[in-house]
Formats: C-alpha cells, sequence, structure tokens
C-alpha cells in the first residue's frame, strides 16, 4: 500500500467519522440539520480550520506551533487599538494586524532555522510573549468603542437576502454567506493548491519527510521551514482580526487553547505530527469534526466539561491511529 493510498484511508475515515456525526446529532435534536445551524457551525468551525491551514503546514515540515492562540490575540488587540487610537481605516488597522501575526510567525522561523530551538520550545516562548504583550498594551481590559464598520467582517455576510415587511422591518429571507466562511473556503483552496500543484509545496513535503535529503538535493530548507511559520503567523493574525471583528471588541484574552484544537484539526484529518504527511482538505474535515461535535454535545445537553473529555479521548485515538501506520 502506497503513501497516498494510506492518505486516501485516513481522511475518508475522518470524513466517515463526519458523516456518522452528522446523523447521529441529527437524530438526537430535530434543531440541527437545519439550514440556521448549519451555517451557525460553518462561522464557528472557521476560526480552528483557518488556525489549521496554517498549522498543517508547520506540521508537514516536523515542525509545530502552540503560538497561534496568543498571536490571534495580539494581533487582534493590535488591529483594535490601530483603529481606535492610531485613527486608522478598519481595512488598514486590520492589515497592521495581520502583519504583527506575520511578524511573530518570522520570529517562530528564525528561533527554529537559525537559533535551533526546537520548536516546541521556540513557540511556547512566543507563546508567552504574545499574550503578555497583548495583555500589557491593553492593560489587560477589553478594548471597545470601535464602531459598526470594525464588525463587518466577522458579521457581514455574503448573498444575504432581506426583505422589507408590512410593520416596515427587515425580514431575513436568506441569511447569506458568512464572510468568515468564504475567507475560509478561499485560503483552503489557495493553500491546498500551493501544497500540491507548486515547487514550494513539493518542498514543504520533501522537508517533512526527510530534511537532510531534501537539503542534499538542493532545496533550501531553512527558507521553506520559514515560510510555513510566516504562513502560520498570518493565519493566526487573520483569525484574530475575525474574532474581533465579530464581537466588535479587541479582546486580550481571546484565543486561549485554540492552538490546540488547531493541531488536533490536522491530526484527525490524516496530518502526520512525524512530517511529510498532510492534506488540507484533511485538515478542513477535521475542523469540522471538532465544531459538529461542540455544537451537536451543545444542542444535546452535554456539559462542557464532558466535551472536553470526548474531544481529548478523539484526539488520543487519532494519534495512536497514526502511530500505528507509521510503525506499519
Amino acid at each position: 500500500m502506497t503513501e497516498r493510498q494510506k492518505d486516501l484511508i485516513q481522511k475518508f475515515a475522518a470524513f466517515g467519522g463526519l458523516v456518522i456525526l452528522v446523523i447521529v446529532f441529527s437524530i438526537t435534536s430535530p434543531a440541527f440539520f437545519t439550514v440556521g445551524n448549519g451555517l451557525t457551525v460553518a462561522l464557528q468551525v472557521t476560526s480552528i480550520a483557518i488556525l489549521g491551514i496554517g498549522a498543517t503546514c508547520v506540521i508537514i515540515t516536523g515542525g509545530i506551533d502552540l503560538s497561534v492562540g496568543s498571536i490571534l490575540a495580539l494581533s487582534g488587540v493590535v488591529a483594535a487599538l490601530a483603529v481606535k487610537n492610531g485613527g486608522f481605516p478598519v481595512w488598514l488597522g486590520m492589515f497592521v494586524g495581520i502583519l504583527v501575526g506575520t511578524l511573530c510567525g518570522f520570529i517562530n522561523g528564525i528561533a527554529v532555522t537559525r537559533l535551533r530551538l526546537p520548536p516546541f520550545i521556540a513557540t511556547l516562548g512566543m507563546m508567552m510573549v504574545a499574550r503578555g504583550v497583548a495583555l500589557q498594551i491593553t492593560g489587560a481590559r477589553a478594548v471597545s468603542g470601535l464602531g459598526e464598520g470594525f464588525g463587518v467582517l466577522g458579521n457581514g455576510a455574503l448573498f444575504r437576502v432581506e426583505r422589507i415587511g408590512d410593520d416596515g422591518f427587515p425580514n431575513v429571507t436568506f441569511p447569506g454567506i458568512p464572510y468568515p466562511v468564504v475567507l475560509m473556503i478561499v485560503l483552503a483552496i489557495v493553500v491546498s493548491l500551493m501544497l500540491t500543484r507548486t515547487v514550494l509545496g513539493r518542498h514543504i513535503y520533501s522537508v517533512g519527510s526527510n530534511a537532510e535529503a531534501a537539503r542534499l538535493s538542493g532545496v533550501n530548507v531553512t527558507r521553506v521551514t520559514l515560510f510555513t511559520y510566516m504562513l502560520s503567523g498570518t493565519m493566526a493574525g487573520l483569525t484574530g482580526c475575525i474574532l474581533m471583528s465579530r464581537l466588535v471588541t479587541g479582546q486580550p484574552n481571546e484565543g486561549i487553547m485554540y492552538e490546540l484544537d488547531a493541531i488536533a484539526s490536522a491530526v484527525i484529518g490524516g496530518t502526520s505530527l512525524i512530517g511529510g504527511v498532510g492534506t488540507i482538505s484533511g485538515t478542513a474535515i477535521g475542523a469540522f469534526v471538532i465544531g459538529i461535535m461542540r455544537n451537536g454535545l451543545n444542542m444535546n445537553g452535554v456539559s462542557a466539561f464532558t466535551q472536553q473529555i470526548i474531544i481529548g479521548l478523539v484526539i488520543l485515538l487519532t494519534v495512536w491511529i497514526d502511530q500505528l501506520r507509521n510503525r506499519r
């Protein structure tokens, strides 16, 4: 059995699990399988999926990024402060926030490639630094008073249909596709094409499979690794802007434990923690598995603590299966 066949089996196993979850929750909760709840789940999944896209590229190279939750918070509050205190237009403030995320990813990459720090330690340090900076520049308080324009990215929707009723108030005929969902789809397609159809993508896989062999083959391992950490930081910065836009406030405590969700979505979708194996489509499936599981358990009245136990067991089972696959 080839590696590609193994990857397909892993991906279809995750997709099969996703279908089973949808069927089970549709039976146990009549409100689950509705258009409104479907859009809600998609909106909730966007953060996990976008972070997972960056995490997948890093993990494929054999690394790990534990800092994305903190980078998310720092980028979001920087965007909020740029709009409120700096007088920046909303789009420019969010662009600055995304740049901050990219810079943090660049620092992670330099620490891993130039300083030769283990990825776990380098990104753990960034996780603490970014969170501390976010709390410091905000005084550990939420940044509010950002105006309605700041909430368009997180709360707007494409193809939204409204009609004015007889009472003079707008009635929503179709809620539309939320902008974060559109961004998630576009980013997933672009990064997937980058991994599968470009030289850079092949180099990312080769670095994860065998970094020394890739170097001897002429691959610039340092530059490729640095790119993946910068991409992860950029995805975290964008996610931070989306989340702060949804809240219409800058929350320095946002994004706690999000890095684990991102890694979990990648692993559930078939990305191997030893590197060299992984797909964006698999990560998207993994993100929906986590999102649908949480949504369905909420609808069935399962406590948040029990949800953590269940999701943790799913992650352990998935990693164990991945280890068995690698041994064979």
